[in-house]
């Protein structure tokens, strides 16, 4: 059984992509946890019903489109990090920096609290029984906390069969594998290949067939190219995206598309303007940077030398370091040119030429993403100094949407002058079906104006640009403020529900959670600390500390039931709780432990560090505490902070008297440029510290207002979504040839123009009755069943079969060749088969003999008054003897040469790899698959080696034989 659900992106102009695959046994696979720019909570509640029922998880791409929610679903919803967890290791890593930029650059991201969970008369505004309700938004996590969540997750390599491990309320999994290969979109995306007993799954969305850069093409075509890698081949179901399969790719392929961008990038420098690429912050944004990096370096190569390095290269993003340093520990991942020019930059090369030059360039041993032209600004003040600057420049930013990130300020300040240009990547979806955002808006106008259908092809108007003269259109600017009176109290009162039902859920695990006891003591320990500690790790407990202290008072009005075993120490007059039948916490009482509010050491004194100070330490602080004006130097048993050191040390790193560094007098230039390093680090710290504290500590509720914004610029698309095209689709999918076709990932009109299309090229074949494959087209919530067709009968085995059967196991599962003849039951002769075994058990076994009895009796009733079913019984023995000959063995199992390589080593043979997918045992006999799934054995005649080839190629032959099942007709 094998049904398929698409929870978010089938038919549909969202990007978000949530899949549920349900496969025989009750087994239930997450594929993906999208979200959209708007970051609507109520996107995610078929999710949420879901997660219970979840046997594990994957996740295929980078990109918000596919673990956008992922933190959301591990910080909200308690069972969701119980989950197993498989993605490979750059879908981790560039994960992680992708959702930290997303929840630092835009509050909305954190979600509000969904309206349905203000209905509950508990939270309803006092003395406004009208009055909407505010939207209120959750606390996100934090980077400590999303790289937490990432952690939990298993990264797999290309090609690596895994089982995977259920969860704790998952039935099992009986020997299901998964399998990842590269999907070419985004660095270390995946195509993800599902084996269990009879189904063979392939999910393939968001792929991209050609070659780029940075990037690989999908792992679709062996070696050779000819043909569908055996393990993607002919499958149950194939699960394929429908966004841009009506695109057609550039005659030029990836060459055309460069120049055309760098042409477009050209005639803005000419005319002194600015170039601005909304692109995602972690996956195709690696190609622009690296492609765009290369040109710069090869500018002066060009006619028009120096054309563009006249204007500066900047990337924009909040994690673009932490990116580009994930990037670089990951070159594996990406095309050969890129391992080949990390090679080239190490030194020489062999024969001592010089290995230097790589493909960036004649750059000076660069390693690839090893940047000299362009330049990473994370924060809004290093922004804005580059905006400041004269001169032509060009920016990537995120996001593609622009409702977030780098884009959206950058659109904002360069909208009102027509010299700049704004170069779109990809088609923009809209944030809802009645709202669009700023990068919606500016594709519809390029589609409209350069006359290429918003929703089909765009190739022919690429290299269109557009005038845009003050066009207005309003969009939406969003700001927090924080909660006060009615809504500060209405979001305590849900905070307490929501622990209420985490503690209830993880009752086993509630002593992690911490008490309203634990709090108030860590809050009072916390005020004996030193004040010169630093504040950061504090803010995070600020709201729960309120919260917690409120629960304390009895403010929230809990009833009894949900207290639970807290009504001990919550209520006064209660000494009883019932404890039976209940688990975990609930069978202990709750006492805690009161924690000590002064610093002692291990044997239980109180260190005062003011009482082991030296004489003239304490002469140095009293002199600094009696000269005004002049800050206190940090001392022994005080922190301080890292920037103090470095201020306090004087040239050559010896410590200035009285903690002051000594500052040299320069006067001319070299003063002047002193101070002017010295005021841009100091501005630089305000920036860093300006942008950190931009989002509001506790809890706030966003506030919406309408903006207007005046459009005079240049609009231009270049197509760098790295997606497949439609002649890649209609070449691959017939080579595929899948039983069963599920269609998601675009939108409606794409989706049944893609349905059309394979059903022409999967029904025009000379075995029509093979290639004809059933394609579904769901929407989103609608469960198609893509089990795999098997024509089934009922019969019955006789006695002389069932005792001639010799079953084999092949992979758990029980396999056997049966050669009969048929014939209908009638029941005679099965009734008097079975009164002789009734007798015969009678008579042994007595008592249990005459229950036997009563129960044939009454199947052999069933028996007559029912259906009759045909009964299998043996052959005759002449007709055995003419179709033995007919009849072979047959070899059941799939034998892996790694498999084989253990065994012939545990026997003492020496095996090794070589070449591709070729196994040589004692340098004489070779093994290798081919690609219809044969086993070729070659001997080879050593002309040096004491041993003789025959013997090892007859012990590799019995080894491959052991390895599978001969079944043999009975």
């Amino acid at each position: 059984m094998f049904t398929f659900t698409s929870l978010l992106g089938a038919q549909s102009s969202s990007p978000a992509s949530q899949s549920l695959l349900e496969l025989d046994g009750g087994i239930k696979i997450l594929i993906d946890v999208g979200w959209h720019e708007s970051f609507d909570v109520e996107l995610l509640q078929n999710l949420e019903k879901h997660i219970p029922t979840l046997s594990f998880i994957l996740l295929t791409h980078a990109t918000t489109s596919h673990l956008g929610a992922f933190a959301h679903c591990c910080k909200h919803f308690p069972l969701f990090s119980k989950i197993p967890i498989y993605a490979t290791t750059p879908v981790i890593s560039l994960g992680r920096s992708l959702l930290q930029d997303l929840y630092t650059s835009t509050p909305l991201a954190a979600s509000s609290i969904p309206q349905a969970a203000f209905t509950d008369y508990a939270y309803a505004l006092a003395g406004s029984k009208n009055a909407t309700t505010p939207n209120i938004l959750l606390q996100p996590p934090t980077p400590e906390e999303i790289a937490s969540y990432f952690s939990l997750i298993t990264p797999l390599k290309y090609s690596q069969a895994h089982e995977p491990a259920a969860s704790p309320f998952s039935p099992p999994l009986n020997g299901l594998q998964i399998t990842a290969y590269s999907a070419g979109h985004t660095l270390g995306g995946t195509i993800w290949h599902i084996q269990h007993g009879l189904e063979s799954v392939v999910y393939a969305v968001d792929w991209n067939q050609a070659r780029e850069h940075v990037l690989s093409g999908a792992a679709w075509l062996s070696t050779g190219g000819a043909e569908v890698i055996e393990a993607l081949r002919r499958p149950t179901a194939l699960i394929c995206s429908s966004r841009a399969s009506q695109r057609v790719a550039l005659p030029g392929g990836r060459k055309k598309r460069d120049e055309l961008l760098v042409e477009l990038i050209k005639g803005t420098i000419a005319k002194g303007g600015t170039v601005l690429i909304p692109s995602d912050s972690s996956a195709r944004i690696l190609e622009l940077a690296y492609m765009l990096e290369d040109a710069w370096a090869k500018d002066k190569d060009d006619e028009n030398a120096d054309m563009l390095r006249r204007a500066r290269l900047f990337l924009a993003s909040s994690t673009a370091n932490a990116t580009m340093r994930h990037t670089r520990s990951m070159l594996e991942w990406m095309a050969e040119e890129i391992v080949r020019e990390f090679e080239s930059a190490g030194g020489t090369g062999p024969q001592g030429q010089n290995m230097n030059e790589g493909k960036l360039g004649q750059k000076t041993g660069k390693a690839p993403f090893d940047f000299t032209y362009l330049k990473l600004l994370e924060r809004k003040k290093q922004l804005q100094r580059a905006l400041a600057q004269d001169g032509p420049k060009v920016f990537i930013a995120s996001d593609t949407s622009m409702e977030w990130g780098f884009s959206r300020t950058l659109i904002q300040n360069i909208a009102h002058d027509p010299r700049n240009l704004v170069i779109l990547t990809e088609r923009i979806s809209p944030l809802s079906k009645t709202e669009n955002g700023i990068g919606r808006l500016l594709w519809n106008l390029w589609a409209d104006r350069s006359g290429a259908n918003s929703s089909l092809a765009v190739e022919d108007a690429s290299s269109k640009v557009i005038d845009v003269d003050d066009d207005d259109f309003t969009y939406r600017e969003v700001r927090m403020e924080k909660l006060a009176g009615n809504e500060l109290a209405v979001y305590q009162q849900y905070l307490a529900r929501q622990r209420q039902i985490l503690n209830t859920v993880n009752a086993e695990k509630t002593t992690a959670l911490e008490t309203s006891a634990d709090i108030a003591n860590d809050a009072s320990s916390s005020s004996s600390e030193s004040s010169e500690e630093d504040e950061e790790g504090q803010q995070g407990k600020a709201l729960n500390v309120t919260t917690a202290m409120t629960h304390s008072k009895h403010k929230l009005g809990l009833t009894d039931a949900e207290l639970g075993i807290d009504i001990l120490i919550r209520r006064k007059g209660h000494y009883d709780y019932d404890v039976r039948a209940k688990k975990g916490r609930e069978r202990m009482f709750p006492f805690v432990t009161a924690r000590r509010n002064q610093r002692s050491d291990a044997f239980g004194d109180v260190i005062r560090p003011e009482e082991y100070l030296r004489a003239e330490e304490r002469d140095e602080i009293e002199n600094e505490e009696t000269r005004p004006g002049l800050r206190k130097e940090s001392t022994l048993g005080q922190k301080r902070k890292w920037g103090d050191v470095a201020k306090q040390m004087g040239p050559g790193g010896r410590r200035a008297p009285n903690g002051l560094a000594k500052r040299p007098k320069l006067d001319g230039p070299a003063g002047e440029a002193m101070r002017g390093a010295s005021v841009e680090q100091q501005e630089e710290v305000e920036s860093e510290s300006e942008d950190e504290s931009g989002l509001k500590d506790g809890p706030v509720r966003a506030v919406f207002e309408e903006r207007t914004l005046r459009l005079h610029i240049r609009l231009a698309y270049a197509d760098f979504c790295g997606l497949h095209d439609k002649r890649s689709l209609q070449m691959l999918i017939p080579l595929i040839r899948p039983r069963k076709l599920i269609l998601v990932g675009g939108e409606t009109q794409e989706t049944l123009a893609l349905a059309a299309d394979c059903k022409q090229l999967l029904s025009t074949s000379d075995d029509t009755a093979e290639r004809t494959a059933d394609i579904f087209t769901p929407v989103i919530g609608e469960t198609v069943d893509a089990s795999v067709d098997t024509n089934a009968w009922v019969v019955k085995l006789s006695k002389s079969m069932v005792k001639k059967l010799q079953w084999q196991n092949v992979r758990g599962l029980g396999v056997v060749a049966i050669m009969g003849q048929l014939a209908m039951d009638e029941g005679g002769g099965h009734e008097s088969t079975t009164k002789k075994m009734r007798v015969t058990n009678g008579e042994e076994n007595g008592e249990e003999g005459m229950e036997e009895e009563d129960e044939e009796k009454e199947e052999n009733k069933a028996d007559v008054n029912g259906p009759g079913f045909p009964v299998l019984d043996v052959v005759s023995a002449a007709m055995a003897a003419r179709t033995r000959a007919v009849a072979q063995p047959v070899h059941v199992g799939d034998l892996r040469l790694a498999d084989l390589r253990k065994l012939m080593q545990q026997v003492g043979y020496s095996a090794e790899f070589r070449g591709e997918g070729t196994l040589v045992i004692n340098g004489l006999v070779t093994v290798r698959k081919s690609g219809t799934g044969r086993i070729e054995i070659d001997g080879i005649v050593g002309m040096f080696s004491g041993m003789r080839p025959d013997e090892t190629f007859y012990e590799v032959k019995k080894r491959i034989y052991e390895g599978l099942a001969v079944v043999a007709g009975v």
